[in-house]
Formats: C-alpha cells, structure tokens, sequence
C-alpha cells in the first residue's frame, strides 16, 4: 500500500515526510511498460509528486513538475491533486536520463493565477534536482532523499524522506536533521528493510502531529473530458479529420489509454 506521512520534529521546526510509492511505481510500470531507467527517473519524480501533493492546501489544489531535457534527450511530466491522485509519463527519447535542461513546478489553488518555478538540472540524480528547486525557486533549505529500485521490471522499493527547515529553526535543530538525513542516503535499502511504518517507528518514534495519507495512481481523464475538448476544435475540423481518417482519436499520456468517435459519435456531440 502506498503511504505518505507527515509530521513535525526537533521541537516542532523541521517538517518531515515519509514516503512509500512501490505499488504506485508498479502501476505506472505497467500501464506504460517501462524499462528499468526509465522505470527509477519516473517512479522518483511520481514520487516527487507525492510529496509536493501532500503540501497542497486547497481542496482544488494541483501541482505538476515536467523536466525537459536539452536537445531531443525527451521529457518527463508527472502531477497529482489534493486527494493525491498521482500520474506521469516519460518520453521514450529520454531514456530515463536527465541530460540537461530544466525542471519546471506548477502549483494551482484553484482560484488564482498558479506558481511557477523552475530550475536548472543539476544531474540525473532526482533528490539533487528537487533540493535545487526548493532552494532556486522557493528559497526553502529542504533535504530530500528519494529513489526507486527496479529489478527484473518490478519495483521492489520506492519512495523516500523529505525534510524542511521552518522559519526560526535554530541551528541545534538544523544540525539535529542534517545528521538524521544520513540514515537515508540508502533510502530505497531502508525501505526495504523497514517500510514507511517503520521507518517512522525506528526513526521518529517522537514525531509531533502526524498525519498518514494514500497516494494512488489515478489518471483524471475521461470520455467526457475528451468530448468537451473535441467540441473546443469546432464542427468543421472534426468532420474533416472524420473524412481523411474515418474516426476522431485521441490519447491521454498519462493512462496510455485511447479514445475514439465514430462519425456518429460527432453526430450526437454537435447535435
């Protein structure tokens, strides 16, 4: 089961969260048949996403984090909600390498213009890129372990431990989470040996409110979403794409599924 745990520690001044997301990284593994590379990048940032979703606020809070690489090394796109619906895909070009570019964060509250931040990469090491994002974009001192390991096409470990040092933490308490961070730099080991529970159980036995939540993948597409976008593109391009293709298609990255209407189908929408 996948797991997200969030708490205060070291008097309440370093935010901790604690994650574990193998079967969310199982399902994205299968619903977009991946290799190993590409399995770890994007089980990391669906990870990334995990974490940054259970920061959000607002019941119509979003966040999504899209790397693009320079050249034609690919991109990557992953976001979740405030109910932690978690998807993402990767381009095959990139080949799970972060080869250069940027890393871009968007965050909606469902009512105002959204964030936006970016960063440039730092490597291919996805905690490095997130620790230079919150640092660049947000002016946050966050430490952030996060990984997943695939052997044999399966994870058999994901997720991670994330802290972040709230306003007036002093430096004892600072010192106290760096020199907790160490445990972790294994994460992936870690979580094998004792999952989310335990790493709270073993590590942060004293931790101040704690909060547990579900992430999942869930896709937020639906046949009635596509319709209203194929309404967007007006009467005359859909019964021309009907007429050289003999159907409207369209494909949603996230869930690798696809969607087709009949000259019928288009019938009845524009009726």
């Amino acid at each position: 089961m996948n797991k997200l745990y969030k708490a205060l520690i070291f008097d309440r001044q370093v935010s901790l969260s604690v994650l574990e997301t193998t079967k969310l990284v199982n399902d994205a593994i299968a619903i977009h048949n991946l290799k190993e590379d590409s399995a770890k990048t994007l089980g990391s940032l669906l990870t990334a996403a995990a974490f940054m979703s259970g920061c959000l606020k607002s019941d119509r809070g979003a966040v999504s984090l899209t790397v693009k690489s320079n050249g034609d090394a690919g991109a990557v796109s992953v976001s979740g909600d405030k109910d932690l619906h978690i998807r993402g895909y990767i381009d095959g070009a990139c080949n799970g390498r972060l080869n250069g570019g940027y890393l871009t964060v968007v965050k909606e509250d469902g009512f105002f213009r959204p964030f936006v931040g970016a960063s440039e990469l730092v490597g291919n090491n996805v905690s490095e890129n997130l620790m230079q994002y919150f640092h660049m974009s947000e002016q946050i001192e966050t430490a952030v372990a996060i990984d997943a390991e695939i052997v044999g096409g399966k994870c058999v470990a994901a997720g991670g431990v994330v802290m972040q040092l709230m306003p007036g933490c002093t430096q004892e308490n600072m010192d106290a989470a760096e020199e907790a961070m160490q445990s972790f730099v294994n994460v992936a080991e870690v979580l094998k040996q004792y999952g989310a529970d335990g790493i709270m159980r073993r590590f942060f036995s004293r931790a101040d409110t704690v909060y547990e939540y579900f992430p999942e993948y869930k896709c937020n597409c639906s046949r009635e979403k596509i319709e209203k976008v194929l309404i967007s593109l007006g009467k005359k391009e859909l019964y021309e794409i009907i007429k050289e293709q003999g159907k409207v298609s369209a494909h949603c990255d996230y869930c690798n599924k696809d969607y087709y209407f009949t000259r019928e189908d288009i019938d009845k929408l524009l009726c």
